[in-house]
């Protein structure tokens, strides 16, 4: 759907594809990508990354990066204050921010230039925010024009800091990327695999994974734990996974271009999402369009995204006892497995891309 008007859209975003691979970085890209096909002028503005142009065309819309500093909090400060220079060249329309850290620029733009600015809640910021977010979070989401949650659980969160209207509207999924894929569980060359894509940080949650994998292989065999991505905490998981004799179990497959995960999807029996925090991720939607039946925990959103049951199980955080179970059960009964996986190919189709921008130019369009 078209709203019948072309707008200039600046997008901000602390780090961008193709180094950084992370939700947010992966939602923002098909945001521009699908908000230029409908013939608005989109520039997304990010930090510059070793060896890539500051400027450069992608996909239909303009990518701006700017230098920043490697200091943790003067890093994010030069960004603030170089972003609204930018800004003033660009002349947008309106002003998206893609977290409320980048709200800031966001205000400057507001503040300063007269721009409309929409804020949208991605993650971290809201569920664990640090020391100075909530006089952060309180003046960005007070001054903001329209402030966009990606869940429900978000919404509500967001509100005690600041009580206003807060539109929800999730992630999307490329749902093209799915069409000419069938699920072949044979692939995987007799072995019941299960998959986890993400980063490695501890609030992933992969260490209650790796630990529910020391007694799924008593129940279910031969099995094998793929994991597919890189983080900070690589060593010390590579390290429990020597501690419990898991090496043949346990394959670390590194980070993959995000247009691959699909295949390595497909060959996979099961999803685990072993998460202690989450916003919207991604990953889920990936493994619903794969057709993979879910194991996630149950934090945050993420049961307004998985039915108990219906696409998937949830679990409690820190519980390798449960994800052991509810992956234990999943790996065996191929039946249930069947059903679920029917129903979340089904279910992925409320998520595509179009419907979720269809959303956000009524988002923008309001303000204007």
């Amino acid at each position: 759907m078209s709203w019948g008007r072309n707008m200039k859209i600046a997008i901000l975003v602390s780090l961008f594809p193709p180094k950084w691979l992370a939700g947010t970085e992966i939602a923002t890209y098909n945001t521009a990508k699908h908000l230029a096909k409908r013939g608005h002028e989109v520039h997304v503005i990010t930090s510059l990354d070793e060896g890539l142009p500051k400027e450069s065309m992608e996909e239909g819309f303009h990518v701006h990066r700017i230098r920043r500093r490697k200091v943790r909090y003067l890093g994010v400060i030069s960004f603030w204050l170089k972003t609204p220079l930018v800004l003033r060249t660009i002349e947008p329309d309106i002003v998206h921010s893609q977290d409320i850290i980048m709200g800031m620029p966001g205000l400057v733009a507001k503040t300063f230039f007269s721009k409309k600015f929409v804020v949208c809640g991605r993650g971290t910021d809201v569920n664990n925010p640090g020391l100075f977010m909530k006089p952060l979070s309180r003046l960005v989401l007070g001054n903001a024009d329209a402030v966009i949650a990606l869940t429900e659980d978000m919404r509500k969160k967001m509100q005690r800091n600041c009580n206003r209207d807060i539109s929800v509207i999730p992630n999307g999924l490329n749902l093209e990327k799915f069409e000419n894929l069938s699920r072949d569980e044979t692939q995987s060359k007799n072995e019941k695999l299960i998959i986890f894509v993400g980063r490695f940080r501890p609030e992933k949650g992969v260490k209650y994974l790796i630990e529910a994998m020391n007694i799924i292989i008593q129940h279910v065999q031969p099995v094998k734990l793929i994991l597919v991505g890189e983080g900070p905490e690589e060593e010390k998981l590579k390290q429990l996974v020597g501690q419990f004799n898991l090496g043949r179990f346990i394959n670390f497959v590194g980070q993959i271009p995000n247009e691959k995960v699909p295949q390595y999807m497909v060959t996979a029996y099961v999803f685990v999402l072993p998460s202690l925090c989450e916003g919207f991720p991604n990953v889920l939607l990936e493994a619903m369009g794969s057709g993979l039946p879910i194991v996630a925990t149950n934090v945050c959103g993420l049961p307004e995204i998985i039915r108990d049951g219906e696409n998937g199980f949830l679990v409690e955080p820190k519980n390798p006892g449960q994800i052991a179970e509810n992956v234990s059960l999943l790996l065996e009964d191929d039946e249930l497995r069947e059903k679920i996986s029917k129903n979340n190919k089904e279910k992925a189709r409320k998520y595509s891309w179009d419907s979720v921008v269809d959303r956000l130019e009524e988002v923008y369009l309001r303000h204007l």
